[in-house]
């Protein structure tokens, strides 16, 4: 079973009814949800920064674990969650696979922040956008690699702190303090927070 990239799918199908069905044999469920995020989990894998082939493989890799292993696999309170668990694992497995991985300390994290939004979507000047995107990225590059992961995790994906810190292997409260932390050290924090919410809602 092979699954192409594409844009994700709007679709009424829940994502529980969708797993659900993909549990009981259903490929064309599983292939909705891959569908549907895709550029989701791509977006997220090249913030390791390894090659785009590498993170288009870890995920194939995991939907074909997905498929293969579907009897063994139960409920998730989550797809989003557990499909973005799996191939931040599936990375990692590769990096250590290649010796490029440690620690957690160990891994790289890509600091911009998306290239893809232009002024006109977000409703503001040119200028005054790149303005931004400087600023949030300069401020950013200099937090700590697990404080930018957490960041990108609560506001770009929207996660919980309960879902990032299972994604993340860390307690709930190292979570909160990865967050808190990166916020303090941001200068101009009404100005990050206000770009992230714009970005993050442009996502959706």
């Amino acid at each position: 079973m092979y699954f192409q990239s594409s844009e994700p799918v709007h679709s009424s199908s829940d994502d529980d009814v969708l797993w659900d069905a993909y549990l009981g044999g259903d490929n064309r469920a599983l292939g909705f949800l891959a569908e549907r995020y895709y550029s989701t989990l791509e977006r997220y894998g090249l913030k390791f920064m390894v090659d785009e082939t590498v993170v288009d493989d870890c995920i194939q890799d995991v939907l074909l674990e997905l498929w293969q292993n579907r009897h063994k696999i139960s409920q998730t309170p989550s797809v989003k969650f557990y499909l973005l668990k799996s191939v931040r694992n599936s990375i990692i497995e590769y990096l250590r696979y290649q010796k490029r991985f440690i620690s957690e300390e160990s891994l790289h994290w890509d600091t911009a922040l998306p290239d893809y939004f232009n002024a006109e979507s977000l409703l503001i000047e040119q200028e005054t956008l790149q303005h931004l995107i400087a600023q949030v990225n300069a401020q950013m590059a200099e937090l700590p690699k697990r404080e930018r992961e957490a960041l990108y995790l609560r506001y770009f994906e929207n996660l919980s702190v309960a879902e990032i810190s299972e994604i993340m292997e860390v307690n709930k409260q190292s979570v909160s303090n990865f967050l808190q932390k990166a916020l303090n050290k941001l200068k101009t924090k009404w100005l990050v927070t206000m770009v992230l919410h714009l970005f993050f809602n442009f996502l959706q």
